[in-house]
């Protein structure tokens, strides 16, 4: 008997499975066929004769897509991972794609969860803050947009009936992405409680109750996530101060609120408060964005206090005191009066109490799990993925280290190559970055060409009356390879991914520049960046090729 596991697109409901189980059964040689419309998979056992292209025709026969999930190799014998006991400590993005994969592997895969079903993004991160910064978004076009034509009035906020909205929304989410898939999933259990380790192949998972269950199994993967990290500033841990957690869901906006922290969390949440009508006093410990590009921080910084944010750069605050109505915050040379403080200094993993060093598994000084590009922690059988490691803290970072976490365990090989990878934070204009900036190339040794477009040379700019940002090309000196872009753009985070796609298929900046890109789209500000390289763009009539 053999099991083949396929991976199936094209599915809108529940109906759509049973459909695809049905033309798998009529292929001869098919014994079982399970098909999960929430994990996009298909689990079909036939005689040894029967080939995945066969199934996987049957079920492009009926309009859909399908391909097995592992690549070359994926259909494997029943008895090779058939029974492999796997336990995932967390249920966010990685967690719940290796949850998903390893069952498409034949494994039986336990999840374990102390808190919110979901993990950090759907409950308490991207997918708030987005909803939040979306309507401070429509908020700030009511009151400030560049035609002429169109009234400018404040916005009547009604801040509580934004979070139910909100909120609606996650719950939604969560529901659908998350609980839903163990909900339908058989192979997959969910185990509620703290887990620790009490050795290397043994899980003990303490319940709200005070009970205690151990798990022994083959293969761990730790997917914990982060929490805030509250810096150590005296009187701070006696005051009421907010995280990003309690600001996403505060049903009052604060008349003044101070925001200390300079990176992704504080620079997004401050712009969208105050933009729904709070006045904002931002703190940052160094300059804003610090480790990327310094036009970034510095052009954002700009914008940011022409919206009308007071920014205090390469400030310490000394130390805080709350009197019951406001908080006093000292930076030395002054100190500031606010309703309400923000603390968006970094995040730490959520490694404490796991009792890692009694399994074998070592961290940085951080605390987060230290991996290779396999996932593989310094234990062979043992795995992390997702914001608890040393790798980049992004969702679908997470995603995809899940998915091939649950591959290599299973005893596939699988890598996850982050050389090409966007970010991109979503302020407004948003900042979005792939690959090498210039220091980091040089850093390797690796000599560097750039140039830098003001976005009053793209049309698009131009015709939304909205050219604040630049973009910016970094190539390899000589061969002109694409090595990195940065982009400060109101449309930043969906410009990038065409340089992701450029940088992945080792494109020049001359390839690029003989791209052909739509018309006033504002993804054309790659290509004409690119021809910067060689000609005066200003010198160009539109269009021109």
């Amino acid at each position: 008997m053999t099991t083949h596991a396929l991976r199936v697109t094209g599915m809108t409901c529940e109906h759509c499975a049973r459909s695809i189980e049905k033309q798998l059964a009529a292929v001869p040689g098919v014994k079982h066929a399970e098909v999960s419309y929430a994990a996009g998979s298909a689990s079909v056992e036939t005689t040894a004769e029967v080939s995945a292209a066969a199934l996987i025709n049957a079920i492009k026969a009926g309009g859909y897509g399908a391909e097995s999930a592992g690549g070359a190799g994926a259909t494997a014998s029943a008895a090779n991972t058939s029974g492999l006991r796997v336990a995932i400590i967390g249920t966010g993005s990685g967690a719940f794609a290796a949850a998903i994969r390893a069952v498409e592997e034949g494994a039986v895969v336990t999840v374990i969860e102390a808190g919110e079903i979901g993990g950090t993004c759907v409950n308490v991160g991207c997918v708030p803050s987005k909803i939040m910064i979306r309507a401070a978004h429509i908020a700030h076009l009511q009151a400030d947009n560049p035609f002429d034509g169109l009234k400018k009035q404040p916005p009547v906020v009604d801040r509580k009936a934004l979070v139910a909205q909100q909120q609606a929304r996650v719950e939604e989410l969560r529901h659908a992405k998350y609980e839903s898939i163990l909900e339908s999933n058989p192979g997959i259990t969910l185990e509620q409680g703290f887990a620790r380790f009490k050795n290397a192949h043994t899980l003990v998972v303490k319940k709200a109750d005070g009970s205690e269950k151990e798990l022994t199994v083959d293969r761990i993967l730790i997917a914990t996530g982060r929490s805030p990290a509250i810096p150590d500033t005296p009187g701070l841990g006696d005051t009421p101060y907010w995280t990003s957690t309690a600001a996403l869901v505060a049903e009052a906006l604060p008349q003044h609120l101070i925001v200390y922290g300079g990176s992704v969390v504080a620079l997004e949440l401050a712009q969208a408060f105050l933009r729904l009508g709070s006045r904002v006093t931002l703190i940052a410990r160094s300059q804003l964005l610090s480790k990327e590009d310094p036009a970034l921080g510095t052009e954002l910084k700009t914008i940011l206090e022409g919206e009308g944010m007071r920014i205090l750069t390469d400030t310490e605050v000394q130390n805080v005191r709350f009197d019951g109505t406001l908080f006093q915050v000292n930076i030395g040379s002054e100190t500031l009066d606010g309703d309400r403080l923000l603390v968006a200094t970094g995040r730490k993993p959520n490694t404490d109490g796991l009792n890692l060093d009694g399994a074998g598994v070592k961290t940085d000084a951080s605390g987060a799990v230290i991996i290779d590009g396999h996932m593989r922690t310094s234990v062979p059988h043992i795995y992390a993925a997702g914001d608890c490691t040393n790798q980049p803290q992004f969702v679908y970072v997470a995603a995809a280290a899940g998915t091939r976490a649950a591959i290599n365990m299973t005893g596939g090989d699988a890598a996850l190559d982050l050389s090409a990878m966007p970010a991109v934070v979503f302020t407004d204009p948003q900042v979005a970055t792939v690959g090498l900036n210039e220091a980091q190339a040089a850093a390797l040794g690796i000599e560097t060409k750039s140039r830098t477009l003001g976005l009053d040379n793209v049309p698009r700019a131009l015709a939304n009356f909205d050219t604040r940002g630049f973009i910016k090309l970094v190539a390899e000196q000589g061969s002109g390879r694409l090595l990195g872009a940065q982009v400060l753009a109101a449309e930043g985070g969906e410009i990038i991914q065409t340089a992701v796609l450029a940088i992945r298929n080792r494109m020049t900046v001359e390839e690029l520049a003989g791209q052909l890109f739509p018309y006033l789209t504002m993804v054309e500000g790659l290509k004409l960046c690119a021809q910067t390289f060689h000609k005066d763009v200003k010198q160009l009539s539109c269009c021109a090729g």
